[in-house]
């Protein structure tokens, strides 16, 4: 236990200086007493008394009194609190290939517009964290009730090289279980249906990632938390994306996927190359699928509505560092009312 004040429990010594005074009452009631002519007199004034019972009230007092400068001292202990928890990770993609205009204005901005709408509508009592990702991704909003937090973080994107869709999964999972490790290294280049090389990775299953003793679940099944991924879909780099969908799966971890951009696409260049890039749907829909989630277009932003409708708050118990000054002001006065209550009962008196 700790004390916010802890200068204030040098008003304890106040309690041995009043046994002290009770004590020393006491002795004067018995000088008091002797004063008397005969023993029979004094016994008469002494009586039988009511024994123990006396000095109950006066040490119920007392006790109320400690408890009382205890609290003065705003006392903190580690307790074991339950907490509400209910999360969405918006995974968001800022590689090259969302500056394509194929969406008006572009890519990125359609799916910040969807991102901003979704924040907008999402209940007060749900916690959003951002995570944005191109060659590797990065938590850039850790989660927040905060929606104007949020949406500061969708506003400061900038595009980077690379599109890692794998990694924007990993890093979102390790948002929701921070407890838990998972391999984000790949390095395994093979070349893709263009015939370009690109890095896509080692698949998960091959991996090497620690073993955290969690057993599979059904996937969906965890209802307390999701992750939405918005991107164009075309993974060049990182884990597998399909791979990483299902250590999602595993752990019930729906991943809403929103697709950006055309199926046709567009051919964007920069310094001396050009490329097409296009809205990979297939591959958006297979993540959703695996981990019983839904694809959506973005397009139809408030359809996303149906995420967090179909979230349900988890209760957990959560070890926080709390003041408990109010558990010992309630100890403090229930004593000092049963001190009461006994006195008047008794000796038809206050102590």
């Amino acid at each position: 236990m700790t004390f916010l004040w802890p200068e204030m429990l040098l008003l304890l010594l106040v309690l041995p200086m009043l046994v002290g005074a009770y004590l020393l009452m006491l002795r004067r009631r018995k000088k008091v007493a002797l004063r008397y002519a005969s023993l029979s007199v004094v016994r008469e004034a002494l009586g039988k008394g009511p024994g123990w019972r006396r000095h109950l009230p006066p040490l119920l007092f007392l006790l109320a009194l400690g408890f009382m400068l205890f609290a003065v001292a705003r006392p903190a202990a580690l307790v074991t609190l339950p907490s509400q928890h209910e999360l969405i990770v918006l995974a968001i993609d800022v590689s090259g290939s969302m500056r394509a205009t194929d969406v008006e204005p572009t890519r990125m901005a359609a799916a910040q517009a969807a991102a901003r709408s979704f924040v907008d509508d999402t209940p007060m009592s749900t916690k959003l964290a951002v995570v944005s990702f191109a060659g590797t991704a990065a938590v850039v909003q850790p989660p927040t009730l905060s929606k104007e937090d949020t949406l500061a973080a969708i506003d400061r994107f900038q595009l980077q090289r690379g599109t890692a869709v794998g990694s924007g999964i990993l890093v979102s999972l390790k948002t929701i279980f921070p407890d838990i490790e998972f391999d984000l290294n790949s390095s395994n280049p093979r070349p893709n249906a263009g015939g370009r090389d690109s890095m896509r990775g080692t698949p998960l299953e091959h991996a090497a990632r620690r073993e955290d003793g969690v057993r599979p679940v059904a996937p969906g099944s965890y209802k307390s938390a999701a992750i939405i991924l918005l991107t164009d879909g075309q993974t060049t780099t990182g884990p597998e994306p399909v791979e990483a969908a299902k250590m999602a799966a595993e752990r019930g971890v729906r991943v809403f996927t929103v697709g950006v951009g055309t199926p046709g696409g567009e051919i964007i260049g920069a310094e001396g190359w050009s490329m097409r890039v296009r809205l990979d749907e297939d591959a958006l829909k297979q993540i959703a699928n695996v981990t019983n989630a839904e694809y959506f277009y973005a397009g139809n932003a408030p359809d996303l509505t149906k995420v967090y409708k179909t979230l349900n708050s988890k209760l957990v118990l959560e070890k926080k560092t709390t003041e408990v000054t109010a558990v010992f002001s309630a100890l403090a006065a229930l004593l000092a009312v049963l001190s009461a209550m006994l006195s008047m009962l008794w000796f038809n008196r206050i102590v």
